[in-house]
């Protein structure tokens, strides 16, 4: 007689997965619907008052309709149009109405996740197209980023052979951005530093082979972000709920945003999610890989690495496994990283550690913007403590979330420590942009789904509901998984 699953099983599979199943579609099962679908409602009805908001405003002159996304350009009336957007998101509402009418039929998980991608693509691809449009049909410092051009630019830099750091970005056509009309401004303290690390520049070259106006960097980013969908599918579990996660981590109003303004977190982000997702199905050395990766493309996925490899380390394959992956970690890091060292290593630490973390102005919500206000900061600039903050405060906190969760050996308590100590870091740090909480919303979402397949392997030898075609598990086991880590 098998023995019942303790709370403290990992929910990692004891088989690990070949390729075939990590790309292969979910399999033709029924499927209960309403979750998704609340999710799918909840976003698109959050997405319509607020899609198109807050974009840089440009003095560009006459614009004329050029390239791909010419007839978009002209129908939009050749300016940013707001009211187009939303006209989208609704037709997207209407579509998911449509879908809705039909739920009390037989839904499969192909269906699911064909809705659920068209639905999130409606939010996300048409603002993106109309932006490249514009800048296409304009010039290259408008209807785009700061950042994301800066990385276009650092991207035709690697392309040339030369490293993105300690170079003066003065003429390359960044300066004429801060403007928004197309007048230099050479005294940006952007121009001078290239805050982001190797994998951002890297994967701007591979982006910048192709045509214009496919070469923005922010068709890669929505594609990243699309991706995030089928990603939720590699964890175990309802597939309803595992594409409700997805849908929200992809489709929030933050992400849609991201997308079109140009705040390149996404494609860091898939990796991240990637991670957890090859770590759940036992390809623990892929998964190292796509952490690395994470890495690579944004500093911020260095917080996941203790709380990844607590979960590695308390998977079946133990310490045999975390050196497999260990391996694969350290090849991909220093495979991305140490051209840049050799060749810059001053450039490289101002840039990325001096400037990012001491020099930037004071933006966003966190405490140093508190104490601004509450005039203990003289200015945005102001000398700021962020160093021994992170020493005393953020990492004793974070030890704290990692030992948890070495002792209660739960999968998932990785997303939520990371999350945790995700979101304490971007308080104490001097830059806190609303986009930034798109990372604690990654932990959160991977919290959940490998909850989710933990939930789903205890009643798999439990209780399951017998009637046809359903794909909900009963919640017991999981509460005494919480409460053993609440213990």
């Amino acid at each position: 007689m098998e023995l019942a699953p303790t709370p403290r099983r990992s929910p990692v599979l004891e088989r690990p997965v070949g390729a075939a199943d990590v790309v292969a579609l979910p399999r033709p099962l029924s499927v209960s619907p309403a979750p998704l679908l609340a999710t799918l409602g909840l976003l698109v009805v959050m997405n319509i008052p607020v899609l198109g908001d807050g974009g840089w405003v440009f003095r560009t002159g006459k614009i004329e309709p050029h390239g791909l996304f010419a007839p978009l350009v002209a129908f939009s009336d050749r300016h940013w149009n707001p009211a187009l957007l939303r006209g989208t998101a609704v037709l997207a509402g209407m579509l998911l109405i449509l879908s809705a009418c039909q739920a009390w039929k037989r839904w499969t998980a192909r269906r699911a996740t064909a809705v659920t991608v068209v639905i999130a693509a409606l939010l996300l691809v048409p603002a993106v197209a109309l932006q490249a449009g514009l800048r296409d049909s304009s010039a290259p410092w408008f209807f785009t980023n700061d950042s994301t051009y800066q990385i276009e630019v650092a991207g035709d830099l690697v392309l040339d052979g030369q490293s993105p750091y300690g170079h003066d970005y003065l003429g390359s056509g960044i300066e004429r951005f801060y403007s928004r009309d197309g007048e230099p401004r050479p005294r940006h303290e952007a121009l001078h530093h290239f805050p982001y690390f190797p994998g951002a520049a890297e994967s701007a070259a591979a982006w910048r082979v192709l045509p214009a106006p496919l070469d923005d960097y922010r068709i890669l980013v929505v594609l990243a972000t699309l991706a995030l969908i089928p990603a939720s599918l590699l964890f175990s579990g309802p597939v309803t709920v595992r594409l409700a996660l997805g849908a929200a981590l992809a489709a929030n109003p933050i992400a849609v945003k991201a997308a079109w303004f140009g705040t390149a977190d996404a494609p860091s982000i898939l990796c991240l999610v990637l991670a957890f997702g090859l770590a759940s199905r036992s390809r623990f050395a892929w998964a190292a890989a796509s952490l690395g990766a994470a890495i690579l493309l944004k500093q911020f996925a260095l917080v996941a690495l203790p709380f990844f490899a607590v979960m590695v380390l308390t998977s079946p394959g133990g310490r045999e496994s975390f050196g497999r992956a260990g391996k694969a970690f350290a090849g991909v890091v220093a495979a991305g990283l140490l051209p840049f060292l050799i060749a810059s290593p001053g450039g490289f630490w101002e840039d990325t550690v001096r400037f990012g973390t001491g020099d930037y102005r004071i933006v966003g919500y966190g405490l140093p913007a508190m104490l601004l206000r509450l005039n203990v900061l003289d200015n945005r600039s102001s000398a700021y403590p962020f160093a021994l903050l992170a020493i005393l405060v953020w990492l004793p906190v974070t030890a704290w979330l990692v030992r948890n969760q070495l002792k209660s050996r739960l999968p998932w308590a990785a997303g939520v420590g990371f999350a945790a100590s995700m979101f304490l870091l971007l308080f104490l740090g001097r830059v806190f942009q609303y986009s930034y909480l798109l990372w604690p919303l990654a932990g959160m979402a991977i919290a959940g789904m490998l909850a989710a397949a933990q939930t789903a392997r205890g009643t798999s030898t439990t209780k399951v509901d017998p009637r046809p075609g359903s794909d909900l598990t009963e919640i017991r086991p999981f509460m005494r998984s919480t409460n053993s880590l609440l213990m």
